[in-house]
């Protein structure tokens, strides 16, 4: 045939020059790379607006819902109980009374955790011991309300607070940015080993985790601490939970990836960004929070995470067990079902190209 003679005609698509069948186009768009992409148009516009919701959702209006707050019974308080009535009612009946024989027993419970402030009433009026370290916007929500409902009912009311927040962090919030750093960069550690690194074995997978995590943790506690002086952290302490809050981010992601391929960011977003977060008691204590999301935080990684890292800063001594132990379960099933169903992990040895295989 010469240069000037036309080509042969491409025969039509189907087998023989016969058009594709309706089924036929449907597989070789789903084996094309226009299908994720289409789908991840979709998936990214939800996740946008979903995004968007959860934060405003929990953290816009906080409003409360369930305060502790301790009432001390002794000595026998004068208008005490008309005090704590109309506080009640102030608060749109959100206190949850705890009474204690004595104020020392109180401050105890307070050093627990388990009560917000502490109300005492006297001769001379009414006191009230605020946390802002248990929760500015709490703190700030009582401090107020007491000082408008002791102008309504003639009750003279001394505020205090005695567990306030350290200067460089005012309202809070430099643990929960600490925490969410952690858990982002957890799952996207994992996320860059299974692309960049996509050879490695579960074993040497999780040992890369548990690297990664050690030094992202240690960064983290660094700049805030040492670089920054945003808060005077107790740094072991500090740099071992943002480590094992990385390590448990990063190995539910590789948890999803077993079990759902390249979807295990849509699981991962919802329960660690969309749901684990604004649900955590960072940014707006679990008193302000929407009930359910204030029940469940706490059972979720960030929630741990941010109350591990709080109460190590600001109640030392009086650790908690649970924190550590929702990060372990975690930890422990995401760790179990990546080595149990480490077969259906994209990565690995087997799962190469044959040349990158033949070439190491």
């Amino acid at each position: 045939m010469s240069a000037t003679d036309d080509p042969e005609p491409a025969a039509p698509h189907g087998a023989h020059g016969r058009p594709l069948t309706r089924s036929q186009k449907w597989a070789a768009y789903k084996d094309s790379p226009y299908f994720p992409a289409t789908v991840l148009l979709f998936i990214l516009a939800a996740a946008a607006g979903l995004f968007a919701g959860s934060y405003t959702y929990a953290m816009a209006n906080p409003t409360p819902h369930r305060i502790p707050v301790a009432v001390v019974s002794r000595p026998a308080p004068v208008g005490g109980k008309e005090f704590v009535a109309a506080m009640d009612k102030a608060l749109d009946a959100s206190l949850d009374i705890h009474v204690f024989a004595t104020r020392a027993r109180a401050h105890e419970a307070l050093e627990e955790q388990e009560v917000f402030a502490i109300m005492r009433a006297g001769d001379r009026g009414v006191s009230l011991d605020v946390a802002s370290a248990s929760g500015a916007a709490v703190a700030q929500l009582l401090a107020e309300s007491a000082v408008k409902v002791g102008a309504e009912t003639g009750e003279p009311v001394a505020v205090r607070d005695i567990k306030p927040l350290q200067r460089g962090d005012p309202r809070g919030l430099a643990l929960f940015y600490i925490s969410l750093a952690a858990v982002i960069i957890g799952f996207v550690g994992a996320i860059q080993l299974s692309v960049h690194a996509r050879a490695l074995i579960p074993l040497e997978r999780i040992a890369f985790t548990i690297g990664y995590s050690l030094l992202g943790g240690f960064a983290i506690a660094a700049v805030v601490d040492w670089w920054l002086g945003a808060v005077d952290l107790p740094f072991f302490e500090s740099w071992m939970i943002l480590a094992f809050t990385m390590f448990t981010s990063g190995m539910v992601f590789s948890m999803f990836n077993t079990l759902m391929g390249r979807w295990a960011m849509i699981p991962t977003w919802g329960v660690m960004v969309l749901l684990g977060n604004p649900s955590s008691g960072g940014a707006v204590s679990w008193p302000l929070l929407p009930s359910v999301l204030g029940h469940i935080g706490r059972w979720l990684p960030p929630g741990a995470s941010v109350n591990a890292q709080h109460t190590a800063v600001y109640y030392q001594g009086h650790q908690r067990l649970f924190p550590y132990l929702v990060l372990g379960a975690w930890a422990v099933v995401s760790c179990t079902v990546f080595w149990v169903w480490r077969h259906r992990h994209p990565g690995g040895r087997d799962h190469m190209p044959q040349h990158a295989a033949t070439a190491t």
